[in-house]
């Protein structure tokens, strides 16, 4: 008498198991909100993605109006810097239901109030947070997007 297990791994059986892994991919849209996290985005674009698009900060306004098939929205921003781009780009992707992140990028020199007033602008339209002190974080969590 064959196992249980014997039985589930025969040829006969394995026509009914899932013979690749499910889609997982993602087309993830980072958008820069200032020019700090514009040089850091620039840097991480010359690397080899797949699924993400890195936005440059200038277009992040046609960005907010058409943020094309994106899955998900990452912004990147500063602690201190000017956030304002979030509300439109947080309004077009709720419209859209499309899920929003935002890292925030908090050096040493930044003060509480500074941190604060930016999580401030920028919570309402983010359905993810995350502050880092170390900028080489947001590349482990875009790639834990793929």
């Amino acid at each position: 008498m064959l196992s249980e297990s014997t039985r589930m791994s025969s040829a006969a059986e394995a026509r009914f198991r899932i013979q690749a892994p499910p889609p997982t991919a993602r087309t993830v849209a980072v958008v820069p909100l200032d020019a700090v996290s514009e040089r850091l985005t620039t840097g991480l674009s010359e690397h080899a993605w797949n699924g993400v698009t890195f936005v440059p900060a200038s277009a992040a306004a046609r960005f907010a109006t058409d943020p094309g098939p994106a899955d998900l929205v990452m912004m990147v921003v500063a602690a201190g810097t000017d956030a304002s781009a979030a509300v439109a780009i947080g309004e077009t992707c709720s419209q859209r239901r499309i899920p929003t992140a935002t890292c925030v990028i908090r050096d040493a020199a930044t003060s509480e109030d500074d941190l604060s007033t930016t999580l401030g602008r920028i919570r309402p339209w983010s359905l993810m947070v995350v502050v880092v002190s170390d900028r080489g974080y947001l590349e482990d969590i875009l790639r834990s997007f793929r």
